[in-house]
């Protein structure tokens, strides 16, 4: 059985600012820590479930945040960027199932720390098939057309509930909770561990069982509709082939397959910087 744990930053324990997530920044080692310590929880749990082969991508800004030599030995590091699963880069690769650690809540969410979509500054909104997604939902697509359920998610309780409500069964482990766009009630770091690493046991206990999450498998004609932030974005945008302007910001997107889709979308949002 084979494991893909996908991961971004924004909802790792602790993280409330972009400071914390940005490289560069004297904040950020501090967090890639953490990532890394969130990430061996996750480990750890589908390891002492029975989990024999994780591989973990490392989703977040150019793909190098997870430390390598403090990470826990029974997984394999994807990392860097170009890959063309991008955030779930290895999907295509006989996986069973797949975690999301340290996702964030999709652009315009309430009570959600750094929310947003691919793209805070670029992109304000994306519908797959008319359901409105953020990353959870448009990975979690891709992972679909792989066959793979996404069945553990991690991150603050808006995030937690948006996976609920579209990946109904997936277990969650709320590491914070978000009263603003950078405010929150941070659990302490050994606790999120192990709060992540019992919801990571459970996840794999499920599977194992037959009542997990489901793939996510939106039905074709597959459609993707992007709102971008402003209309100079949505300008450069149009130069890609296949991409239909509805209005100023808004593209419509056609695929026969989710990773053609996301290949597409990744073309249209590269196209506006």
């Amino acid at each position: 059985m084979k494991l893909l744990i996908a991961t971004d930053m924004e909802g790792i324990t602790g993280v409330m600012h972009w400071d914390q997530v940005t490289p560069g920044h004297e904040e950020y080692p501090r967090f890639r820590k953490l990532m890394t310590n969130d990430v061996n929880a996750a480990i750890r749990g589908a390891a002492d479930a029975g989990m024999e082969e994780i591989v973990v991508t490392d989703g977040h800004w150019f793909g190098y945040n997870i430390i390598i030599e403090e990470l826990d030995p029974r997984a394999h590091l994807v990392s860097g960027t170009g890959g063309p699963l991008a955030m779930v880069e290895g999907a295509s690769s006989k996986v069973d199932c797949a975690f999301f650690v340290g996702y964030h809540a999709r652009a315009g969410s309430q009570n959600a720390i750094l929310d947003h979509t691919w793209s805070s500054s670029r992109v304000h909104n994306v519908w797959l098939n008319d359901i409105l997604v953020g990353e959870t939902g448009v990975n979690a697509a891709v992972c679909g057309q792989f066959g793979i359920p996404v069945i553990m998610i991690s991150g603050d309780q808006t995030v937690a509930a948006e996976a609920s409500a579209l990946l109904p069964g997936i277990e969650t482990a709320v590491v914070k909770t978000a009263s603003a766009r950078m405010s929150a009630e941070c659990m302490l770091p050994e606790d999120t561990e192990q709060v992540i690493y019992s919801t990571a046991y459970k996840a794999i206990q499920k599977f194992h069982s037959g009542k997990s999450a489901s793939p996510f498998i939106p039905h074709p004609p597959l459609t993707m509709k992007v709102e971008l932030a402003n209309t100079e974005l949505a300008d450069r945008s149009a130069l890609l082939p296949g991409a239909t302007r509805l209005d100023g910001r808004t593209f419509s997107l056609k695929a026969d397959s989710m990773v053609d889709l996301y290949h597409s979308f990744q073309g249209l949002v590269q196209l506006t910087r």
